[in-house]
């Protein structure tokens, strides 16, 4: 179960980013967080942008609704999306 807070509409949840991967994709549940496979490389900012649009398909928002609070450097990753519930939330990790 991926573990989240809300805060100010947003639903917040940790993601753990797989880069370089062969394709983007949501890759299920680790330790609480949403584990996500990117294929942009870490370079420029281009994996940061592509996983906020990926989220943003798979939640269904606009990608302007999903912002990464921190660990813009990391692997691990705080995101915040607005406008979507823990069940949708939740739903990203049941195929």
């Amino acid at each position: 179960m991926i573990e989240y807070s809300t805060r100010d509409g947003h639903l917040i949840f940790n993601v753990k980013v797989v880069p370089r991967a062969s394709r983007s994709e949501l890759a299920g549940e680790q330790d609480g967080a949403l584990r996500v496979r990117i294929a942009a490389p870490p370079i420029n900012g281009a994996a940061n942008e592509e996983l906020k649009r990926l989220l943003a398909k798979a939640l269904d928002v606009k990608p302007g609704s999903v912002t990464i609070v921190s660990g813009h450097a990391s692997r691990t990753k705080k995101i915040a999306v607005e406008g979507i519930s823990a069940k949708e939330l939740q739903a990203l990790t049941v195929k």
